[in-house]
């Protein structure tokens, strides 16, 4: 019995190999998480400040706006910059930009120098800097593992964002009150280190035949330097498997995504105060956290299309029955559950992505998947707020959590090959 019970907790447990075969994948984990924690403290910090300028929570919301917009532009962009140069510097120059302006939110801070425009053009120069870091970063990672680690590495990398997600905004709460913004700003750039650091130790990535076409293949450095955004969505026209990734996530997040509802229906439905809304906001992250660690056995699974339907339709189902629920611990247990099988559709819709794609496309489809993930949730925002304001929450949350199961149940018969996806052998 000793000797099984390793064998056991790994097919429970995250699949740690990735952090243990690839010495450059540890330090470039290590360095996200440490670095994605500081940017979650600085994005509440940011929003507290703006608050505490203009007592607004319109001028508050303006924040996401000044970061979508250039996520959307320049997550294109950088993808496309991403599969034309070397991306460990691509990546080290814009995590060198990200920490550049924390240090300036910094310095501005201690200077007693109170301006809420001013945060909103650092906000969207930080988006830039995010939108041109991300693709460089995922598309690296197929480079320092093997196509067998991904799923893992996926996972782990859901852990990096989901507890950043939760333990970043604790730590700037509590960094803000205590100390005021400019320890949260000076902390988020003392952060950065890290995965500056571990971006420093990295060899070189130029993308695959880069260097052909660097030494004398006058028709590959053509191309090269031709890659642009039209290029890598003229490719994922021609792809129904990776389309059909990105189709299913936006059912789930703007069909049926009820954050904008969570205020409303912690009065309304339990009875509560801000505490209520905080865990509503909390439940998805702690499910998605718990998803990520608990999925060791994730990486057993082959037919990953068929996992993200239903991963997607559990994500669906679970919100509408949240819809339904009245009771608070009963309705956070269903956002829990719907945030696992977020993670779980994450997982295999990012294997898919670096695993069917070649690796000079790579970057390009990075950016298309980086603007989705950023902006559905934002439209989803629009969508669910909407809906409750003509109808009722209930109307808007049961509804999309409704239509999000129906839409997915319709791609998947319109493109059928996708539940047939094979892990084995990866076809775009």
């Amino acid at each position: 019995m000793e000797p099984q019970q390793p064998v056991t907790k790994r097919r429970i447990l995250a699949d740690l190999t990735p952090l243990r075969t690839s010495v450059d994948y540890r330090r470039l984990w290590v360095g996200n998480t440490i670095s994605w924690t500081g940017q979650a403290m600085t994005a509440l910090a940011v929003s507290l400040q703006v608050y505490d300028i203009t007592h607004s929570s319109f001028s508050v919301g303006l924040v996401g706006l000044f970061s979508l917009v250039p996520l959307i532009v320049f997550g294109l962009y950088g993808g496309a910059i991403a599969d034309t140069v070397d991306r460990r510097k691509l990546g080290l120059y814009s995590a060198l930009g990200s920490c550049a302006l924390s240090l300036t939110l910094a310095a501005v801070a201690f200077a007693g120098y109170h301006h809420v425009w001013f945060l909103y053009s650092v906000v969207a120069l930080q988006a830039v800097c995010g939108a041109l870091n991300a693709p460089a970063r995922s598309s690296m990672i197929p480079r320092l593992l093997p196509p067998e680690q991904l799923p893992a590495a996926n996972a782990l990398s859901s852990i990096t964002t989901t507890g950043g997600m939760m333990l970043g905004p604790m730590l700037g709460g509590l960094v803000v009150g205590l100390w005021g913004y400019q320890a949260a700003y000076t902390v988020d750039a003392l952060a950065f280190s890290a995965a500056l650091y571990a971006m420093w130790r990295l060899p070189a990535m130029r993308p695959a035949g880069a260097e052909e076409g660097v030494e004398g293949g006058a028709e590959e450095g053509v191309r090269r330097k031709r890659a642009s955004v039209l290029d890598g969505l003229r490719f994922l026209a021609t792809r129904p498997n990776l389309r059909m990734t990105f189709f299913t996530d936006m059912c789930a997040m703007v069909l049926a995504h009820p954050r904008a509802l969570f205020p409303a229906v912690a009065v309304v439905w339990f009875g509560g105060d801000a505490k209520a809304v905080g865990l509503l906001v909390a439940a998805p992250a702690v499910g998605a956290l718990l998803g990520s660690v608990f999925s060791g056995w994730l990486g057993r699974i082959r037919r990953h299309g068929l996992a993200i339907l239903l991963a997607v339709a559990g994500w669906g189902t679970a919100i509408a029955v949240f819809g339904l629920t009245r009771n608070l611990w009963l309705g956070l247990f269903f956002l829990a559950v719907a945030g696992c099988a977020d993670t779980i559709s994450m997982v295999f819709r990012s294997t898919m992505l670096q695993a069917a794609v070649p690796d000079e496309m790579r970057g390009r489809l990075q950016g298309v998947f980086i603007v989705v993930v950023a902006g559905g949730p934002r439209l989803g925002d629009f969508v669910a707020g909407s809906v409750g304001d003509v109808a009722s929450p209930g109307v808007a949350i049961v509804g999309g959590g409704v239509a999000c199961v129906v839409a997915v149940g319709l791609l998947a018969l319109k493109w059928r090959r996708f539940a047939r996806y094979d892990a084995r052998v990866p076809m775009a």
